[in-house]
């Protein structure tokens, strides 16, 4: 517990740490203002860095390039291996485990030890690990590294803990599981093949032991030579020679007979008595050509031959098409008898495998399931049904099915709204799946004690929203929305999307939802806003659209000086922002540019349409084409269903819009909104050379050229209720543009601090970032060297200054307030705050008919940097909820005597403030800066520098363990806590390093000590930052490992067993012990012992003083083990003697008796 108290006397100059410009305490114009009423700030933190830790939780989504498959037929759990490295564990619904390996290796194969609790996996880099699974977080109990072989093939038989390992060169190495050592047992190449052989057999392809005898080991290579090895003889009983390459083999589970798939596309047949040539060979789906001959067909990657006791056999297999079919979509044949069923897939086939009934080859087999993994999803097949229908997945493995652009995390939501959103998004699902129970349903989960609603939401590349369920660490989706089904559908080669290239013009770019009033928000890429309300009933809508010119002029444009000597200036970068010269047009020449001009980017439907229950729409916004050119995405937005009103700016400016009343109160350019009351004085763009400007609030540094301009009158009496009469802002109708007349030179237009507004509607996953991000250049982080906040040296680069976020709250608009109002914070490019006072009518009928009054105030505060977020807590710490309208049906039949009225919840910030006086707190935080302001005073109670080498990205305002702090998450992947109001830092943890943009556009921190972000294309990373939680994890994660008697073997009777059906069994510890194989080569494969055991490696440091840290503990063990064998063998001697001891007073006490004295 911790007291802060700091007495205001009127603070007129920037705090310790503080920008250059605007006095924290003074007046936005830097004039001298009263100092404020002392009064004294008490707040009582909590919070400590004991509370803080952080970890991953959870990975949802589908594993991205997936690799390898594998299944445990008696835990019933299924894994999944990636190119990355990754281990997806999946059981029952809740039970989804994700492991990575630390070299990042691709997985090549994956082995369960069946019913034992254990995994091995086999990697790209040539290195074996077995994965403990009897813990709910699996970690690796061994490794050993080949040195000189490089790994094709594993097998591990049932019961077995012997290893086959089949290698490049062709060779079959024995690895035993318990030690994870190799045997010195092996079988080599020229072996397994004749000695008249001249060729190479190739790399090893395929390892199994026959059905009818676990001596025998059947090896296929892949040049198409297959062998039967006698392990026991050490001697190839059989060889096959074929002349297709082999792709898999598969066995009779009477050990009789085999199939082998073939790179024809042909399946092959092999009987055991005759290995001449094979028994049958077929071509699935190669045809007879008229000629005679039989079509060409892509390769069979797999096969596997299953009995059953009730039908025919099965014989299921991928790939084998003819060539000639262009355009056929990856195949899964299942060939049941006669019958022959091609399964068409969506994507290509990674890996396949049939579930059966039993563990044991040598039974019939009753396979029940497929599982095929393809590259981007997983799909399980129902063979116990003649139409093969697939099993309902109850993962979420379709979070890409369009691919994520934005996402958003709400913790703690209302009770009531997951059961609504389900029900209504229940009506939508898709049927025909199997009746049956899903297959995968090992594990055991349960409900943990730390369980609130929490809701995910991601917005897709297609225009498309999905709500999901995230509550105890599990993920299932609740409803989709379409955002375009409120457009028309735009005709190929046709719309200003397609002049543009633009493929995704419905992608979504942000999201603002309030689960309160269930009022949601979606800002698409095409500059555009829908605005949807919640609702139980379906029903027939017409579509209201506002069309908004939100313009910029070209004296609004801050630009530097065309001989600007900057030596830290670097060529433009791909992300930097273009200048675009544009000579003054004469009316003639501008008739082609005026068909451009005043036309959205979308059409919006204008008919009435029927709308299904839960989101409609009710209201689009779209922005204009101005001369030509398209209008710049939207930075930045904010909706307050208590005020009724949405807020939305881009680099051009801002708009507000009263959405109960269909009107723009506010279409003003950012530049406007200062009035006189600019940081920045910015002067017209002179031709002149070494022109230096030495007056305003911000110092520019000596290598640069301020540029000021003229200004027009305030807008606070310019721009009210939608009036935009100041010369340098554009009315909100469609109107022509300002041409400028005069000898000036060519007018300089830009769009904006960051991409061109329209491109490819990448996903946030595939976006690559050159760092740092954002509006800046290459060049961003050297500048600080030289300037004296990033304001300055936002100036030299962006083109216009940009809304970068926005907070409608109760607040005080202008220092002399006594009591708190409707506000609107505004946060820019340059790190300025700006605030907007309104005036909202409080009577029903009067809201919806009086217009509601927006003024700027002019008051001005600076940061660090683009700002961020903000957020109001009182005078006691306690963070202030924006006031809300409680959800009410607008489409629910009317009831006389309860009419429908809007019901409002306020926090006002002087409801709690008895024992504090007046006022409340605002948080800002920018890129590089947090502040905390007292309001009406807006003097700086604090200031910390987040980052001097780095940028924040993501910064949230959090409950967390009873109080709120400020999470931040900067380029450099450190994750930062700073405790509210003092900003005293609680955690520093460098997490996570930023390699593209997706992990930028999507980090989202949340309430309850959780965050989120897109760790791939494909899926979606849970993480906790509070110690509570990494405590409990344990029992909030499901169980891998159940306890699960191992069935037993059927007793296949006498007559089978005197006639040879019994397989015969062989102790192979007999045979690959090191008593009879002796030691494998110390240079062949490395053991490394793994981290499973030990809890001190968990959290050694990386890089060297982890290396230290690791030999450190390596020399501990190795002394505690020396000194243990020095123990035991003391009191080896110790008992040898007391027992030499006893024995010879024995023998004395004997020796005299007579035998039958005893």
């Amino acid at each position: 517990m911790k007291k802060f108290r700091k007495v205001l006397d009127g603070l007129t100059t920037s705090s310790p740490g503080g920008t250059i410009g605007t006095p924290s305490g003074g007046s936005a114009a830097g004039t001298p203002t009263a100092a404020p009423t002392p009064k004294e700030i008490d707040v009582q933190e909590t919070l400590i860095s004991e509370n803080f830790q952080l970890c991953k939780t959870v990975r949802h989504g589908f594993p991205y390039q997936p690799t390898a498959l594998a299944f445990d037929p008696v835990q019933k759990i299924l894994a999944i291996g990636s190119r990355s490295g990754g281990v997806r564990i999946l059981g029952r619904p809740g039970v989804d485990c994700y492991c990575q390996h630390e070299s990042g290796a691709a997985v090549l194969q994956l082995q369960f030890l069946i019913n034992e609790g254990a995994l091995v996996t086999a990697c790209a880099d040539d290195t074996l690990h077995l994965w403990n699974l009897r813990q709910r977080r699996p970690a690796v109990l061994h490794s050993l590294k080949f040195n000189r072989e490089r790994i094709t093939f594993c097998h591990l038989p049932f019961q077995s803990k012997w290893l086959y390992v089949g290698t490049e060169r062709g060779n079959t190495h024995i690895v035993n599981i318990e030690s994870f050592v190799l045997s010195g047992y092996v079988i080599m190449w020229n072996k397994a093949i004749e000695l008249s052989t001249k060729t190479h057999p190739g790399p090893v392809v395929h390892l199994s032991d026959s059905p009818k005898d676990e001596g025998k080991l059947l090896i296929g290579f892949e040049s198409g030579t297959v062998v039967q090895w006698d392990l026991r003889a050490k001697k190839a009983d059989f060889r096959i020679y074929y002349d297709e390459a082999i792709h898999s083999v598969s066995w009779h589970h009477e050990g009789k007979t085999f199939m082998c798939s073939h790179s024809d596309g042909s399946l092959t047949l092999w009987n055991l008595r005759n290995t001449t040539k094979p028994f049958q060979v077929t071509f699935p789906h190669g045809k007879i050509q008229k000629d005679g001959r039989k079509e060409s067909c892509k390769p069979i990657l797999k096969v596997e031959y299953k009995t059953s006791r009730s039908s025919e056999p099965f014989v299921i297999f991928s790939g084998g098409l003819s060539y000639d079919k262009a355009g056929r979509r990856p195949t899964l044949t299942i060939m049941h008898g006669k019958a022959i069923t091609v399964l068409e897939m969506d994507y290509p086939i990674v890996e396949f495998m049939v579930l059966c009934e039993t563990p044991y080859i040598n039974e019939v087999q009753d396979p029940y399931a497929v599982v095929v993994l393809l590259e981007k999803d997983l799909i399980v097949v129902d063979l116990t049904q003649s139409n093969f229908p697939v099993f309902e997945n109850p993962y979420p493995m379709d979070v890409h099915e369009s691919p994520v652009t934005c996402t958003a995390y709400f913790a703690d939501c209302p009770p009531d709204i997951i059961p609504i959103l389900y029900s209504i998004g229940a009506k939508h699902k898709k049927t025909g799946y199997s009746q049956k129970e899903w297959p995968v349903s090992g594990g055991s989960w349960t409900l943990g004690s730390h369980t609130y609603p929490e809701i995910i939401i991601t917005g897709h590349a297609d225009g498309s929203v999905k709500f999901w369920d995230a509550s105890a660490f599990t993920l299932q989706m609740l409803y989709k929305l379409k955002t375009s089904k409120v457009f028309e559908k735009p005709k190929p080669g046709e719309g200003r999307a397609a002049e543009l290239g633009e493929e995704d013009p419905f992608a979504v770019q942000m999201v603002s939802w309030c689960p309160q009033s269930r009022i949601f928000c979606v800002v698409g890429i095409s500059a555009h806003i829908i605005l949807y309300r919640f609702s139980k009933y379906d029903s027939n809508t017409q579509i209201v659209s506002l069309e908004v010119r939100l313009q910029c002029d070209s004296e609004d444009i801050i630009t530097p000086s065309e001989n600007e000597n900057n030596p830290c200036f670097s060529e433009p970068g791909p992300h930097s922002p273009q200048p675009h010269h544009q000579h003054p047009a004469s009316p003639g020449s501008r008739t082609p540019e005026g068909a451009k001009d005043s036309i959205p980017c979308l059409k919006v439907k204008d008919r009435v349409v029927r709308v299904p229950p839960g989101y409609q729409s009710e209201l689009v916004i779209q922005l204009l084409w101005v001369d030509g050119e398209p209008p710049p995405q939207i930075t930045s937005v904010d909706i307050n269903s208590a005020y009724g009103l949405l807020a939305f700016g881009n680099c051009n400016g801002l708009a507000v819009v009263d959405y109960l009343q269909k009107t723009v109160l506010l279409c003003i350019s950012t530049l406007d909104l200062y009035g006189a009351t600019d940081p920045y004085q910015r002067l017209t763009r002179s031709p002149r050379r070494n022109r230096q400007s030495t007056s305003g609030l911000t110092e520019l540094t000596d290598n640069q050229q301020s540029t000021d301009m003229d200004r027009s009158k305030s807008p606070t009496s310019d721009h009210v209720n939608g009036h935009c009469t100041s010369p340098t802002s554009q009315p909100c109708s469609a109107g022509k543009p300002r041409i400028p007349m005069g000898p000036e030179g060519p007018r300089l237009t830009r769009r904006g601090p960051g991409r061109p507004p329209f491109r490819k509607a990448q996903s946030a996953a595939c976006m690559e970032i050159s760092l740092p991000v954002s509006h800046t250049e290459e060049s961003r982080e050297n500048s600080f060297s030289r300037s004296r906040s990033s304001s300055v040296s936002s100036i030299d680069r962006d083109t216009k200054e940009a809304v970068t976020t926005l907070q409608f709250g109760e607040s005080y608009g202008r220092k002399n307030d006594v009591l708190p109002g409707p506000c609107l914070w505004v946060g820019t490019s340059l790190g300025v705050v700006l605030l907007i006072p309104m005036s909202i009518p409080i009577d029903h009928e009067e809201r919806m008919e009086d217009s509601v009054t927006v003024g700027p105030s002019g008051a001005v505060q600076m940061l660090k940097g683009s700002v961020l977020r903000f957020a109001f807590l009182d005078c006691s710490g306690a963070l202030i909820q924006c006031p809300y309208e409680v959800w009410r049906d607008q489409n629910a039949p009317e009831d006389s005597d309860r009419p429908r009225r809007r019901k409002l919840v306020h926090f006002s910030p002087s409801s709690s403030q008895d024992a504090c006086g007046e006022g409340h707190l605002t948080v800002v935080c920018s890129e590089r800066q947090a502040k905390v302001f007292l309001m009406p005073s807006q003097s700086c109670l604090f200031v910390h520098n987040i980052t001097e080498s780095s940028f924040v990205l993501r910064a949230d305002v959090v409950s967390v363990c009873n109080s709120v702090c400020l999470a931040c998450f900067c380029a450099n992947g450190h994750v930062m806590m700073l405790s509210l109001p003092s900003l005293r830092p609680l955690m520093d943890v460098n997490y996570l390093p930023l390699t593209d943009m997706r992990i930028a556009r999507t980090f989202y921190f949340t309430n309850g000590g959780q965050a989120l972000y897109l760790s791939s294309p494909t899926e979606i990373q849970r993480i906790t930052y509070t110690q509570e939680m990494c405590d409990n994890l344990q029992e909030m994660l499901g169980e891998l490992f159940t306890p699960i008697e191992t069935p037993e073997a059927q007793n296949r009777g006498f007559l089978k067993g005197f006639f040879g059906g019994n397989p015969q069994t062989f102790d192979r510890e007999e045979l690959f012990g090191e008593a009879a194989a002796g030691k494998a080569s110390r240079s062949l494969a490395q053991h490394i012992p793994g981290q499973g055991g030990l809890e001190g490696m968990k959290v050694a440091a990386g890089g060297a003083v982890g290396e230290l840290a690791r030999a450190r503990i390596a020399l501990d063990e190795r002394g505690q083990r020396l000194g243990e064998l020095e123990e035991r063998t003391a009191l080896m001697m110790t008992s040898a003697e007391t027992f030499s001891k006893h024995a010879h007073e024995m023998m004395l006490k004997c020796k005299d008796k007579k035998w039958y004295q005893f």
